[in-house]
């Protein structure tokens, strides 16, 4: 982290603005400014009064002791998850809070950190109040969600969403869905895992309609997401002449159509090119047949009980016709069904 980036995250962390550092400091509102964006760097002399200003070290000003291997940070990570087996929680958390401290500047680090000491805290319930009747809880609690919500500020979108997703439990465990919902915009609207939440967040409080509409969208994506993944694998396959991974793969196509209520369009389309390649006559002339049939009903999925509460645009009639012409085009393809220009069935069929 530069040390703009620095200035600038602790000086929110502060509630400072731009203008009331640069009046603390002696300097202009635009030299702030500029050090943030990193055009330019604080005067040497101006280093110490920066770092007593957010209360931080020279050190962390300076983002001394900051990079830390992916190995380096699982080490720091398994040595805190062996010592909550071996010692009490609050031995745990104080020697990892001082090694967070060492490093106050690896963002990936406080985040797996605070993760495994939260997912201890909840797991064994620590005590909720010390000898004077302080609660204990409250204390681990806060402490770990700063460290969360200081993760918010990443520039790392995995830590910002791995942060924004830890808070989100969080306040959906204490049943404060309004601000549980406020961490769903640091995932992107394309995050199948954001609808979800906000699916969830629907149901809890009683907003049963859209629940069901944010469920239904998501399962919707997520046909269409693992159909592109199953056909990729499957053209892999192909490529590498594993015929038996082919016929695996375009199989789990179309149980997925099954399962996902698609329609048998879908369910018998993807195995007409396997049928092809293997130049099986059989096999292709009974796909092409439970083809034309099937595309009058298409979109009959619009009407499957798993997606009801969606809303479809309806295709207009000659669209199927169209669709029916254009497939027997394709079937008439010499060049891909040549093979079968001595088989009368595929002769009628195309007439």
């Amino acid at each position: 982290m530069q040390i703009g980036k620095v200035i600038r995250t602790y000086r929110k962390k502060k509630g400072l603005t731009q203008e009331e550092m640069a009046n603390r400091l002696g300097v202009t509102t635009p030299a702030v400014n500029k050090w943030e964006n990193g055009v330019s760097y604080p005067d040497i002399m101006l280093l110490a009064p920066i770092a007593r200003l957010l209360d931080i070290s020279l050190d962390t000003l300076l983002s001394f002791r900051e990079e830390l291997t992916t190995e380096e940070i699982q080490n720091i990570v398994y040595e805190v998850d062996s010592m909550l087996k071996e010692k009490p929680y609050e031995e745990a958390f104080e020697w990892a809070k001082e090694k967070l401290e060492e490093y106050p500047n690896c963002e990936m680090l406080i985040l797996e950190v605070a993760v495994i000491l939260n997912a201890w805290r909840i797991r064994d319930e620590v005590i909720d109040t010390d000898e004077n009747g302080a609660s204990i809880m409250d204390k681990y609690e806060s402490t770990i969600n700063r460290w969360f919500t200081s993760a918010l500020e990443s520039d790392n979108e995995e830590v910002r969403t791995m942060a924004a997703d830890s808070l989100f439990t969080f306040y959906l465990n204490k049943n404060d869905y309004d601000k549980a919902e406020e961490y769903l915009t640091y995932f992107s609207n394309q995050n199948p895992e954001r609808k979800w939440k906000q699916a969830l967040i629907y149901s809890k409080t009683d907003r049963t309609n859209e629940a069901y509409k944010a469920y239904e969208e998501v399962l919707f994506s997520m046909y269409q997401m693992s159909s592109k993944l199953l056909q990729g694998i499957y053209i892999l396959a192909l490529k590498e002449n594993n015929m038996e991974k082919a016929h695996a793969m375009a199989e789990k196509q179309s149980e997925l159509a099954r399962v996902f209520e698609m329609g048998e369009y879908y369910e018998i389309s993807c195995k007409l090119e396997l049928a092809t390649v293997e130049k099986d006559a059989d096999a292709v002339i009974d796909i092409m047949q439970k083809m034309l049939v099937s595309i009058d009903e298409i979109y009959s999925f619009y009407k499957a009980p798993v997606y009801e509460h969606m809303t479809f645009r309806d295709p207009r009639e000659e669209f199927s016709a169209q669709l029916k012409k254009d497939l027997l085009q394709s079937f008439r393809d010499e060049n891909t069904f040549g093979f079968l220009k001595d088989d009368s069935r595929w002769h009628k069929l195309i007439e």
